[in-house]
C-alpha cells in the first residue's frame, strides 16, 4: 500500500507535503469552531496536488446545526472527501451513536455529491457503533502497522501512528489516481 495522507488540525498550523497523496483538514467543531488555518493548510494540500478531506469534531446535540456549521465553513469542492470525527470530547462527553449516524445523513443530504466517512478509534468502533454506519467508508485510528488495523469490518483510511506530533494515514487504494477517481465518482443516490 502506497498510498499515504496525513490529518492536520489547528495545532499543525504547517506540514510538509512531500510524500503525501491525501491530506484530511480540521475545519470545524461542535457548533460554532472553524480552524484558522484551515485556508493556508488546504492550499498547501491542493498546491501538492493531494486529495482533499474536511473533517468535523463531533459534539453530543444540535446535530442538524453542527452539520450545517460544517459545510458551510469548510471550503469543499467536487472530489473532496468530507469526514465526521467522532470521539470523546473535552470536556469527557461524546456524541451518540445515532448522532453520528445523523450527523453522517445530514452532511449527505446537504452536500450529495461528496463522499462523506466516519472517522473513529477502534474502541469507538468495537464498544459505542451499534449500526456499522460510516457513511461512503470508515477512517480507523488504530496504532498498528499501517494498513492493518484491527477492525474486520472493509476500512477506507487507517490512521496508524503520530509519530513527530502528525497524524499518519494510509489509504486502502491501489494509488493516488484510484483514490482520487473514488472521491470524485458521485456517491450512489447522488446526482453530479
Amino acid at each position: 500500500m502506497t498510498v499515504n495522507g496525513v490529518d492536520v488540525s489547528a495545532y499543525q498550523p504547517t506540514y510538509a507535503t512531500k510524500g503525501l497523496d491525501f491530506v484530511f483538514v480540521k475545519a470545524t467543531e461542535g457548533h460554532t469552531w472553524t480552524s484558522p488555518v484551515q485556508g493556508k493548510q488546504v492550499t498547501a494540500a491542493r498546491d501538492a496536488g493531494t486529495v482533499v478531506g474536511f473533517y468535523h469534531f463531533l459534539w453530543p446535540g444540535d446535530i442538524g446545526a453542527q452539520a450545517a456549521h460544517f459545510v458551510g465553513q469548510c471550503a469543499s469542492r467536487p472530489g473532496d472527501i468530507l469526514a465526521c470525527d467522532w470521539e470523546t470530547t473535552s470536556d469527557g462527553t461524546a456524541a451518540s451513536c445515532a448522532e453520528k449516524d445523523a450527523f453522517l445523513a445530514e452532511v449527505k443530504r446537504l452536500r450529495p455529491g461528496l463522499r462523506t466517512v466516519l472517522y473513529c478509534n477502534t474502541d469507538f468502533w468495537h464498544h459505542r457503533d451499534t449500526t456499522s454506519h460510516c457513511g461512503d467508508g470508515l477512517w480507523i485510528a488504530d496504532v498498528t502497522t499501517a494498513g492493518h488495523p484491527r477492525v474486520t469490518h472493509p476500512w477506507t483510511f487507517h490512521q496508524y501512528s503520530s509519530a513527530g506530533g502528525i497524524d499518519r494515514d494510509v489509504a486502502d487504494f491501489a494509488d493516488r489516481a484510484a483514490l482520487r477517481a473514488w472521491a470524485a465518482e458521485p456517491p450512489t443516490g447522488a446526482t453530479p
